[in-house]
Order: structure tokens, then C-alpha cells, then sequence
């Protein structure tokens, strides 16, 4: 088998899901990182190549930084599967899984690992919103279950809002969750094959950690090492590792917690192909053991199976 650097790399990014923005950007550093340290990296976006034609035109592994649907489902994963090439990140079921939050979750709670209480919505004229504020108080939150970078959330302060929030959701996904709100903090713990690396605090610029404040904001702050008790980050860790090892993860994946106002851990979701831009949270928790961007892209790239 040839070395690494002796293989023709393609750098899956761009897309046509949400996050084709996202995805470019981290495709394009994680591409300049690749090619800083001697790899035979190129660009390839989905949306202007066929991907069938991957192995005629000489590509032995795929660094897949394509973020939300299409890259992130399981769907290229299948794909790459049948092509017979290695790629970076999680198989098909764990990453079909990963991006389902609804199906996470519920594979979570199985395991019996903490998750927000919550209440799935398909078809809006079913919606009991008396019902539903009943069992989850207010305020609460609305997110489609089959999206990333926050797309489509709505924090609900009033019962009244809750139709137009739900709304909001169904024009990205038919499956709508409603969970009960978390008002305490919120961390994200990255695993990077067997390594668990320490939590990252976020506070957000806005009132949570939506789309503006994860991408273009300047002032959401984020803090690594968390300032958790030791107690505590062992506890975060251990319950990111088995969040990471319920849905079957491999390679590398960010799992996103939070906590309530007791200070009790809930898993929110598995984000199994992370941001790699200049706000993205896995390279500076990496950063914390003495990796630099360069350093981690090709500890990534070592991953691939």
C-alpha cells in the first residue's frame, strides 16, 4: 500500500446542504493544511463533480469535511462505501444516526445516558401546544431533527409562539423535536479516535448558541479548559465517550452537552464531521494537547478507513 503522501487525496467540501458556506471554508483550511505538510490534496465539491468518478480520476482516500446532509448522513458515506474508498470520519449507521438528533437521542436514552426530556412533532396541525408546555415548561426549544449548525432553532418564551417556532422547523426537515429548555451551560467535548479531548465552554454572543453567534459573531467566547472541576470534566468526558461509543462513532466526532440548572449533564447531539474554521471548537480543544491545525488534519487523516 502506498504511504500516505504518495496517495492523491480529495477533500470532499461544499455540498448542497445549509452548511455549503461552513464546508467551504473548513474545506478550504483543512485542504491549505494538507498541502503545508507535503499531502497530494485537492478540492472536490460535490455539487460541480461526480463523485462516481473518484476512483477514475486516481483518488486512493477522501478527507471528508462535507458538513449536514449529503455529506454528513451516512448518503456519501454508502457511496464512498461502493467505490471502495477510504474516507475520514464515521461509517454509515453511526453517521445516519449522528445526524438523526431525534434517533440519537432515543438511542441514548435506551443506554441510559441523559438526554432533554422531549416531545417529536410531524404534522403541525396535530401540534397540542397546551400539552406540550404541560409536560416541558417553558421556555422551550424547536429544531428540525435533521440538521446542523444550528439551522431552523427557535428558543420559545411564549406557548402563543410556539406554531410559527414549529413552522420555522418543518421548512428544513419533516421531523420536528421540542425539547425542555437547558439554562445552565454548554460544552462540547471532541474525540479523536481513542482520545477524549478536553471540554470547551461556549458562551454565545446571543441568547444561544445559534447560526450568527457559531459563525459571525466575534464575541461568542469559548473557553478551553472549560473551568470545570476535576470531578466534573472526568464526568463530561466519560459521558461524551459513551454517547461517541452508543451510536457506533469512529474516527473523529464532537459531542455537544449540556447542563441544567443543577448542573446535570445533557447529551444534545453528535456532530460526527466537525467545523474546521477559525471558530470551530475542535482545534482548540486539540490545541490544549500541543496539536497545532496542521498537526490534527493529519491525525484525522491517519483515521481513515
Amino acid at each position: 500500500m502506498k504511504e500516505l503522501k504518495q496517495q492523491k487525496i480529495a477533500v470532499l467540501m461544499g455540498g448542497n446542504s445549509a452548511e455549503r458556506e461552513i464546508s467551504l471554508q473548513s474545506g478550504e483550511a483543512v485542504l491549505n493544511a494538507l498541502r503545508s505538510q507535503g499531502f497530494d490534496a485537492y478540492s472536490v465539491d460535490p455539487q460541480c463533480y461526480d463523485i462516481a468518478q473518484l476512483k477514475n480520476d486516481g483518488f486512493d482516500l477522501v478527507f471528508n469535511i462535507l458538513h449536514g446532509r449529503g455529506g454528513e448522513d451516512g448518503s456519501m458515506q454508502g457511496l464512498l462505501e461502493q467505490l471502495k474508498i477510504p474516507y475520514t470520519g464515521c461509517g454509515v449507521l453511526a453517521s445516519a444516526l449522528a445526524m438523526d438528533k431525534m434517533r440519537s437521542k432515543l438511542i441514548w436514552q435506551a443506554c441510559g445516558l441523559p438526554v432533554a426530556k422531549m416531545v417529536v412533532v410531524k404534522d403541525i396541525n396535530s401540534l397540542d401546544s397546551i400539552a406540550i408546555q404541560q409536560q416541558l415548561g417553558l421556555p422551550l426549544m424547536v429544531k428540525p431533527s435533521l440538521e446542523g449548525s444550528s439551522v431552523g432553532l427557535t428558543k420559545v418564551k411564549q406557548i402563543n409562539d410556539l406554531q410559527a417556532a414549529v413552522a420555522t422547523a418543518l421548512k428544513h426537515d419533516e421531523t420536528v423535536i421540542i425539547e425542555e429548555w437547558l439554562d445552565g451551560e454548554e460544552f462540547t467535548v471532541p474525540i479523536l479516535g481513542d482520545k477524549i479531548l478536553p471540554a470547551v465552554k461556549i458562551v454565545p454572543a446571543n441568547e444561544f448558541y445559534d447560526y450568527e453567534a457559531k459563525y459571525l459573531l466575534d464575541n461568542t467566547q469559548y473557553f478551553c479548559p472549560a473551568g470545570l472541576s476535576d470531578e466534573k470534566e472526568q464526568e463530561i468526558r466519560q459521558l461524551a465517550k459513551a454517547a461517541f461509543d452508543a451510536l457506533g462513532c469512529r474516527g473523529w466526532t464532537r459531542i455537544d452537552i449540556m447542563s441544567n440548572a443543577k448542573g446535570e449533564f445533557r447529551l444534545v447531539e453528535a456532530n460526527t464531521c466537525p467545523g474546521m474554521t477559525s471558530h470551530s471548537l475542535f482545534p482548540k480543544s486539540a490545541a490544549q494537547l500541543g496539536y497545532s491545525f496542521e498537526q490534527l488534519v493529519v491525525k484525522i487523516l491517519e483515521s481513515t478507513r
